[in-house]
């Protein structure tokens, strides 16, 4: 038996070894994403490009969770969880049948799922927002802790190879991102962009890191020895890859190198192991001009090889061998997306219309660009359900009367049909209003208009959004039904925050559901399932009071730090039900939170907690340090019992440095934040404990 096939051995002897087998034209070879064969080693090609940020993505059919932002508004890890296992799932199932029985090795086959994105989600703007868990390192950090345990899972062997991106201060513009350079103190970097890349190194054992396209404070992210320093420290013992033709852009676009030869030195000197692009095919050009050594590449060898032995590409079998195709997209695992789908839903508003009382209501129109979208059930980075349900299919199947279907306009263009006048089909939409008794008007964006350069097929800025409103002839659509007079539910997909600049009867934001997200939407309409999710991210009144895009300084920006031009806060998301918090101590590292159910429906409600730290280098509001979903039958009491980490009494001084500085802390439990807007709006109120240091 060969050394690297030897499970007795280590994973990082059994990659020394392979590695010191190949020449270093082979080794070069393993450092490309769209990796050689090498026969006489018995290596099959390998492509390291896989994704599933959300389910098994661009490789046929799989399930179709929620997009991670939905993900994000469940609070729930342990179902975060469950969907990341189940991706995993599904790639070993194809993995097992497609790519060793088949013999098919072409992009997004593999075991190396570049996911989860957490970054963060600073500025409502920025399209690949809803790829992401939301605004806040806390909840950003246990999400995607949790997204990893489900892909790599628990045996010696991982199950799947997870991707924490993109490293470490990136969130937009995507128009400029090949060349910006995003600037950004030492405590916004502790304090903000940094912990949760902390926390999946150093607690979830994350096996990959990719770099991000932009420079931070002056050094490209793929090659910067800030950042590489940073993995260092907390102890990264993965392969590091950069982001698709990033290190393209060192001489393209960020100018500091002036050829392929250049950049690939640059990166691989700083600690690069995979190139996802083509400037690697110059390493050995670099090799032999005398600008790189031989164990800089040894060193990035072994790295990729190493993840390859710890999924068990080189043993005789592997504790996922037996994983059939049947799984996929079975009937299980798409009953875990339905939950997912009804947990990630957000009502915003609700004058009493919801749910909807199919005894009352005998005819239901359902308007909107987005009522009949599959687009608007995927979100970017997705597979192919092998059934979708819409929204208007779920209304249809779940409501016993008559429901009129009207498109009402395009998505963001003046007309359906070319040949058409503008607004050819705003008079067949208020038509169908007039003979409703109720009006479903099905509004948003999809992953055409919001989503990642180069991916979108609109005009809008490269996939950003300009402003935070509806495209124009939806805000045409909405004024007009509005005009009609009838009660009015707007549901909105969308993966970020939209101003809807009317108060229609009921607001529900349903993200990107997944392909079940129809049935959930029918189910919490009709009041089968109360609503229970909670924004992940501070929807803002206007864009116009943001600092500017390319600002990337926290003031003013997330529920931590901002002041005002908040529409709706982060945490906040109402019920069918009251569940309010009665009493908070605070006994040994934990919350004892008492939780009532003072409404008359059994409902899901989501506690939450929130820190308060008054020392000056603490953020100016409080932050998230805890939460638990809960479900209670009416008048039913619990007793919640919420770790408060000890790192949330921590505060980051200007320099960077985080330790306690605080000595008085007031501790908050709630179903929302504990200020005037949230509880108004939620119409609940928060309890308080004071805690001494």
């Amino acid at each position: 038996m060969k050394a690297y096939e030897n499970p007795n051995l280590s994973a990082q002897e059994r990659a020394e070894a392979l590695t010191d087998a190949m020449t270093v034209e082979e080794q070069i070879g393993q450092l490309k994403y769209d990796a050689e064969a090498i026969p006489r080693l018995g290596i099959p090609a390998y492509n390291w490009w896989n994704e599933g940020l959300h389910g098994l993505a661009r490789a046929g059919t799989a399930t179709m969770f929620p997009q991670a932002i939905g993900m994000a508004a469940m609070f729930d890890p342990e179902l975060t969880e469950r969907a990341a296992s189940i991706t995993a799932d599904e790639a070993r199932a194809k993995y097992n049948t497609v790519t060793q029985q088949h013999g098919d090795r072409d992009i997004y086959k593999g075991l190396t799922i570049w996911s989860p994105n957490i970054n963060i989600f600073r500025d409502p703007r920025w399209g690949r927002g809803h790829e992401t868990y939301g605004e806040d390192p806390f909840l950003t950090t246990v999400l995607g802790k949790a997204y990893v345990r489900g892909l790599q899972g628990d045996q010696a062997v991982l199950k799947t190879a997870a991707c924490a991106k993109h490293f470490a201060v990136h969130s937009g513009p995507e128009a400029i991102r090949h060349g910006f350079d995003a600037k950004v103190s030492p405590k916004d970097l502790e304090e903000t962009y940094l912990p949760a890349f902390e926390a999946l190194v150093k607690e979830a054992k994350v096996e990959s890191v990719m770099g991000a396209y932009n420079s931070v404070n002056g050094e490209p992210s793929c090659a910067s020895p800030f950042l590489q320093q940073k993995l260092q420290e907390w102890g990264f013992d993965g392969y590091f890859v950069s982001d698709c033709w990033a290190i393209r852009d060192f001489h393209e676009y960020h100018h500091i190198t002036s050829r392929p030869e250049e950049s690939a030195t640059l990166a691989i000197h700083a600690g690069c192991d995979l190139n996802c692009g083509c400037t690697y095919q110059r390493l050995l050009n670099a090799l032999q001009e005398g600008m790189i050594q031989k164990e800089e590449i040894r060193r990035a060898c072994i790295h990729v090889m190493r993840t390859r032995i710890r999924l068990g590409m080189f043993d005789k079998e592997t504790p996922y061998d037996q994983i059939p195709y049947e799984i996929v997209s079975c009937p299980a695992h798409k009953a875990v997306s339905h939950r997912c789908a009804a947990e990630s839903m957000v009502l915003l508003r609700n004058n009493g219309i919801l749910p909807l009382n199919p005894d009352k209501i005998r005819t239901l129109a359902v308007i909107g660009p987005n009522s009949d979208s599959r687009l608007a059930l995927e979100g970017n980075y997705c597979g192919t359900a092998d059934r979708y349900v819409t929204f208007l299919e779920g209304i249809q199947d779940a409501f016993p009367g008559r429901v009129l279907y009207a498109q009402g306009c395009h998505l963001f263009q003046d007309r359906v049909s070319n040949l058409a006048m503008a607004g050819d089909r705003y008079a067949e939409a208020v038509t169908a209003a007039e003979h409703a008794d109720a009006v479903v008007l099905c509004l948003g964006l999809d992953a055409t208009m919001e989503g990642e350069e180069g991916d979108t097929g609109n005009e809008f800025s490269s996939g950003d959004k300009p402003d935070l409103r509806l495209p124009e002839p939806q805000r045409m659509l909405l004024e007009k039904i509005m005009a009609v007079g009838k009660p009015v539910i707007a549901v909105v997909a969308a993966g970020s925050a939209i101003h809807l600049e009317q108060q229609p009867d009921a607001h529900l934001h349903a993200w990107y559901p997944g392909s079940e997200g129809g049935k959930a939407l029918a189910e919490i309409l009709f009041g089968t399932v109360s609503p229970s999710g909670k924004l992940p991210v501070t929807f803002y009144a206007s864009a116009d009071q943001l600092p500017d895009f390319t600002d990337y300084a926290m003031q003013g920006r997330t529920y931590r730090y901002a002041q005002q031009n908040v529409e709706y806060p982060f945490g906040y998301g109402l019920t069918y039900g009251k569940i309010v918090c009665t009493d908070v101590t605070y006994q040994d590292g934990s919350a004892v939170v008492t939780v009532e159910n003072q409404g008359s429906r059994t409902v899901a409600d989501v506690v939450q907690l929130y820190l308060k730290d008054t020392c000056p280098e603490a953020v100016p509001n409080h932050s998230l340090c805890g939460f638990q979903r809960v479900t209670l039958a009416p008048g039913e009491r619990k007793t919640c019992v919420i770790p408060v980490p000890e790192r949330a009494f921590t505060a980051v001084a200007e320099d960077g440095s985080r330790r306690v500085f605080g000595k008085v802390f007031t501790l908050y439990a709630g179903t929302c934040q504990p200020d005037a807007q949230s509880q108004a709006l939620s119409g609940t109120k928060c309890v308080s404990t004071e805690i001494t240091r």
